[in-house]
């Protein structure tokens, strides 16, 4: 497997259910473990892939993103989707050396991580039981790599922003959604007042969300 990566492995004979998790710009492959227990009471393969990117983030200090970017200046496409293609090469990897039920697999990123969420999740839905993009944006670009639009349709999406989301505007995520309802995602929006993270209230939301939204049967067993 290409890249480095974590994983919370529940109790129990798979195949589990699974949530690809894929961080921020300047994290690494820890930085969302920590949501393992939380998510449907551990009940999820959580794999937490680390970006090929090493970005600085202090002296002397890296983190990692997915592809290179610049503060202010456009998501650059032709990055994201060759970034693309290693996650999904990653991925394929991933099913055959872990007990992943492919029927029950969730895309789940956070900002730059959303970002490629976003990517998997809108050009192969068929792949996804769900999509969940925390404190991101969508690129405008990416909905002309959108082939299968009707199975998109029926794509659970959840998306998180904070209102004082200090890296990321608010106003950015407002667009996204109103592009995903265009094309008839059946997502829920919600705010929070909290900058880029992820708060206890989110948090909550986020549990409740996979026990409401029709994902019943993907934690079936």
């Amino acid at each position: 497997m290409d890249l480095l990566h974590t994983i919370y492995e529940p109790a129990g004979e798979g195949p589990h259910p699974t949530i690809l998790t894929l961080h921020g710009r300047g994290a690494n492959a820890m930085d969302l473990l920590g949501l393992a227990p939380h998510l449907a009471g551990g009940r999820f393969l959580i794999i937490c892939p680390q970006g090929p990117v090493q970005t600085p983030i202090g002296p002397g200090m890296v983190g990692y993103g997915w592809y290179p970017s610049v503060p202010g200046q456009p998501s650059d496409m032709d990055a994201i989707l060759a970034a693309r293609q290693q996650l999904r090469a990653f991925l394929q990897a991933a099913e055959a050396r872990y007990d992943i039920d492919r029927n029950k697999l969730l895309v789940l990123g956070f900002s730059q991580g959303g970002v490629m969420a976003y990517t998997m999740a809108l050009i192969e839905p068929e792949r996804f039981a769900a999509l969940i993009a925390l404190s991101t944006w969508l690129p405008e670009e990416m909905l002309e790599h959108v082939d299968d639009r009707a199975t998109l349709q029926q794509l659970p999406t959840l998306i998180q922003h904070g209102s004082r989301d200090e890296l990321v505007e608010v106003d950015r995520a407002r667009r996204s959604v109103e592009m995903l309802r265009e094309q008839r995602v059946p997502l829920t929006y919600r705010e929070y007042e909290m900058g880029h993270e992820i708060n206890s209230q989110s948090l909550t939301d986020l549990v409740q969300w996979l026990q409401d939204k029709g994902l019943s049967p993907v934690l079936a067993r």
